[in-house]
């Protein structure tokens, strides 16, 4: 059985400040409707506007992760997308006051408590993966960063860091499947050095920034002086170095929590690739820009394998869902202008359709006879009805109905169509339907091949005493 899309009941607020900005941040979580993904939107300015959590609208990944569109920018977005990429909710609305999210603890764990107190609605329509198809490479030698995503129904996470330093050293981190990032990896909290942790000061980059917020790691000596100075800054009464190399302002909660960190940040920047990912990701010293890079990469090849759409071979010999005779009984459509032959597959939100394309059909006389084109209108009109058999579906008597086409919208025809082929027609949602009302993407294809694709609307209308 199919997961199911997921958002949360209710809406829910988490408050706090950020990191850089210093400012005071109030963020809300609210429910969102099928397919429409993660989306931020900045209600402090004019006009609310939405930025898309889409690594294409990435614009900086120098102390964090920042995403800009439609004039508006948010920053520090990778511990809210990890969260939300760790408890499995595809559907979310974020309003934030101001341009940062809340640094919190550092960590994502509040925004997991916040999400699991509003509480979780299972959707309609079915969520998409994708799959990695093969391994898929990034490395950038200079900073001897290496990543690769290899095929695994399962979410999978594999996590080296080494900062050439005797105190942090080589460190792990793992999952083994994304279930496990509430209690292995949500609590983990972002960590710095020493010596960034003093230019960042020096440079008033850090205005939210607090030792409750981070763990800093001691990579040099420092005097009492120093850390007298450190503790007025943050205004502590003493700080002093923990036996493991840390300023003894928090306790470690793993042992390696700096590498499950890094395995927190790597998650919520690959959530910018904006569809669930099934494969298991390995990364050595990873980081912002080498998380968003490997993004990029991955968006790209799904882009490309969409495009593509893969189909699982028909068995000729498998029982249909419709034949041809169950599909008059739904379809007013007689010869010769019925154009589907059988129903392969059919769910809430997508249909698989076939016609056979024979050399006896009527058409063949008038059009090339010399050289027989199945029509790409009829093509389109073949796609329509198999669409059709889809919105029929979720009415008791689809007999008692027509299905009207109401637009096109970017077909293209990629590669002729001649007697003796099979054409396998895929439609899919996308939006839910509504007062009978369907958009979708379709997608038309012999063998391996793509010959047509476009973007439909259609509608059924009940007639009266409409006859089969």
């Amino acid at each position: 059985m199919n997961a199911k899309q997921r958002t949360i009941i209710s809406e829910v607020s988490v408050s706090g400040t950020g990191l850089h900005t210093g400012e005071k941040v109030t963020m809300t979580f609210r429910p969102a409707a099928e397919n429409h993904g993660y989306k931020f939107r900045r209600i402090d300015l004019p006009g609310s506007p939405i930025i898309d959590a889409d690594v294409d609208n990435v614009t900086d990944t120098s102390r964090g992760t920042t995403i800009t569109q439609n004039g508006a920018s948010v920053s520090t977005v990778e511990h809210v997308l990890a969260a939300l990429v760790g408890l499995e909710v595809d559907n979310l609305l974020i309003d934030l006051d101001g341009p940062e999210t809340p640094i919190m603890d550092g960590s994502s764990i509040q925004f997991v408590d916040a999400i699991l107190e509003a509480g979780f609605k299972e959707q309609d329509m079915d969520r998409e993966y994708f799959h990695i198809p093969y391994n898929i490479m990034y490395s950038e030698p200079d900073r001897k960063v290496e990543m690769v995503a290899m095929p695994l129904d399962d979410y999978r996470f594999t996590c080296m860091v080494d900062y050439n330093s005797p105190v942090l050293g080589s460190q792990h981190a793992s999952i083994s499947t994304i279930s496990e990032f509430k209690k292995e990896i949500a609590s983990c909290r972002t960590f710095c050095f020493l010596h960034e942790l003093e230019m960042l000061l020096k440079n008033n980059l850090i205005k939210g920034g607090d030792l409750n917020n981070a763990i800093v790691v001691v990579d040099r000596n420092v005097s009492p002086g120093e850390l007298d100075h450190l503790a007025k800054l943050f205004n502590r009464k003493d700080i002093d170095v923990a036996p493991q190399g840390i300023l003894n302002n928090i306790e470690l909660r793993h042992q390696n929590e700096p590498a499950r960190h890094k395995l927190l940040d790597m998650i919520g920047d690959l959530a910018l690739v904006g569809v669930p990912i099934k494969g298991h990701i390995m990364a050595a010293r990873p980081g912002h820009a080498a998380n968003i890079a490997f993004a990029k990469k991955i968006k790209g090849l799904i882009k490309k394998e969409r495009g593509r759409k893969h189909f699982k071979v028909y068995d000729p010999n498998a029982k249909p869902v419709y034949d041809t005779v169950q599909i008059m009984n739904m379809l007013p459509h007689r010869q010769p202008f019925l154009m589907v032959d059988k129903i392969l597959e059919l769910s809430k939100n997508h249909v698989v359709g076939l016609k056979n394309v024979t050399i006896n059909e009527d058409l063949f006389m008038g059009h090339f006879p010399g050289s027989p084109i199945f029509p790409g209108v009829l093509q389109i009109e073949a796609m329509v009805q198999t669409g059709g058999i889809l919105v029929l579906n979720t009415v008791p008597d689809p007999e008692n109905y027509l299905t009207l086409f109401l637009k096109i919208e970017n077909a293209r025809f990629k590669s002729k169509v001649v007697p003796g082929d099979t054409l396998i027609f895929h439609c899919s949602l996308l939006a839910p339907i509504r007062r009978g009302i369907a958009q979708m993407k379709g997608i038309g294809m012999v063998g391996e091949r793509i010959v047509v694709e476009a973007e439909l609307m259609a509608q059924i209308v009940k007639v009266k005493g409409l006859e089969a």
